[in-house]
Order: C-alpha cells, then sequence, then structure tokens
C-alpha cells in the first residue's frame, strides 16, 4: 500500500464574499517533494495558501494532510498536524530580540519529533546567530525574512509553505535565503514555495503548477515548464 501524499487538495472553491477566488483548485505533494506555485499577481497563489491553512476555509472541495481530511480543521489544528507558513510580510515581533523570536515559536513537531532544535536553526542562518541579542526591529530587511524563516523550523515541521520569502530583498540577500531553502529541502522536509524568482524557484523544486483566475492551467514537473519559454511567455510573462 503506498503512502498518502505529504498534501493533497481536491477541487478546492475559496471565496471572499461573494467573490469566487477559487475555482477547483487541485494538487497533489508527495513527502519531500517541492512545489513552485506559479501564477501572475491576482490569479489565487496566497488565497491557496490562506485556504490550506483554514486562513480562509474553502466553501467546497477537499484538502488532505497525510491522507487525514483538515478543511474544516481550525488553524491551529492544522498547524499541529505539521504544517507551518513563512508568511508574506514576515511578521515577526519586533519588540523581541532574535533568540525570544525563535524560543518563543519552538515546539515538538507532529508526533514529538525535534529536528530543529535552536542550535541547527542557528548553524543554518549564522547571520542570525550573529544577531541574537538584536531586536526584531533593529534587523535589516533581509535579517528579518532570515528570521521568519527559521521561527517556522523551530515549529518542527513536516510541510513548510513560504510566500514570496525573497520579496523585496537586496541580489545577496535573496541568494543567502534561496541558499538556505535549498538546505531546508535536502533535509526532508515537504515543501511549497511562491516567488518571483521562477528560474530559481524550478532549479529547486521537483513540480510546478500555474494558476490562472483561481484555476490550474499548467501542472508538470518543474524541468519540463524550465524548458518551456512559451508556457513561461503565456502564463508568467508580464
Amino acid at each position: 500500500m503506498s503512502c498518502p501524499a505529504a498534501l493533497k487538495l481536491e477541487n478546492v472553491h475559496t471565496y471572499y464574499g461573494a467573490s469566487h477566488i477559487l475555482h477547483g483548485i487541485g494538487f497533489s505533494l508527495p513527502r519531500g517533494a517541492t512545489l513552485s506555485l506559479l501564477g501572475r499577481n491576482g490569479m489565487g497563489k496566497t488565497t491557496t495558501v490562506r485556504s490550506i491553512f483554514g486562513l480562509t476555509p474553502p466553501a467546497r472541495g477537499r484538502i488532505e494532510v497525510f491522507g487525514r481530511e483538515i478543511t474544516s480543521l481550525p488553524t491551529y489544528e492544522i498547524a499541529r498536524l505539521g504544517l507551518a507558513l513563512v508568511p508574506e510580510g514576515r511578521g515577526i515581533f519586533p519588540n523581541l530580540n532574535v533568540e525570544e523570536n525563535l524560543v518563543m515559536a519552538a515546539r515538538s513537531g507532529h508526533k514529538g519529533r525535534m529536528d530543529w532544535p535552536l542550535n541547527r536553526v542557528l548553524d543554518l542562518c549564522p547571520r542570525l546567530a550573529e544577531r541574537i541579542r538584536s531586536f526584531g526591529n533593529h534587523l535589516s530587511g533581509g535579517e528579518q525574512q532570515m528570521l521568519s524563516v527559521a521561527r517556522a523550523l523551530m515549529t518542527n515541521p513536516d510541510i513548510l509553505i513560504l510566500d514570496e520569502a525573497t520579496e523585496g530583498l537586496a541580489p545577496l540577500v535573496r541568494k543567502e535565503i534561496w541558499s538556505v531553502i535549498r538546505r531546508i529541502k535536502a533535509s526532508g522536509i515537504t515543501s511549497i514555495i511562491i516567488d518571483k524568482d521562477i528560474n530559481t524557484m524550478l532549479s529547486i523544486s521537483d513540480h510546478c503548477v500555474i494558476l490562472v483566475k483561481g484555476r490550474v492551467v499548467y501542472s508538470a514537473p518543474a524541468e519540463e515548464l524550465a524548458a518551456s519559454p512559451e508556457i513561461h511567455q503565456k502564463y508568467l510573462g508580464i
């Protein structure tokens, strides 16, 4: 008997009030795999993330985590099943220092796993180790983003979703963030990445899904999309 997918969406429809945003979204993510979720602005990527976490619950459809349906669960219960989010906008606590931001988030993962203690997280993000006593509002934008990623790891997740993790950062800092994401993938964590750096995303990802107006219009191995410039232009070009 094959293992269930880490994350599976089936025919997900999500609304904001009367506005129908997601129209039957569906995809499946195997354990340990990385998915690029792609699309122009306003096409439903962040709404998909909000639907997964129960922040904007789907009106119809089904979402499963490791074979368990989570569609109607509250967000805190979904997080306890091993999901973590690096949100767009970072969301760190400005009046706590780096260590406090990390320790505040620390907890054992699903089934008591402790794969990411503080020392391992700081080894992964040495810049944060150097700023361990600095308050959140004294960090650069890149350091704040690194802290957001590190904080998610402190929850010992099985599934990590990164929403615009390199948005607005300088090239050298983006390179550092991508290096961290590669190491996270190598650790075996299942992940979904949303970002505007399509080429780097595809070099890391196993699979990709493109959304247009809340519908899946393309789903294929990442290497296939990387070799298809016409698909880039049709669905992702400006």
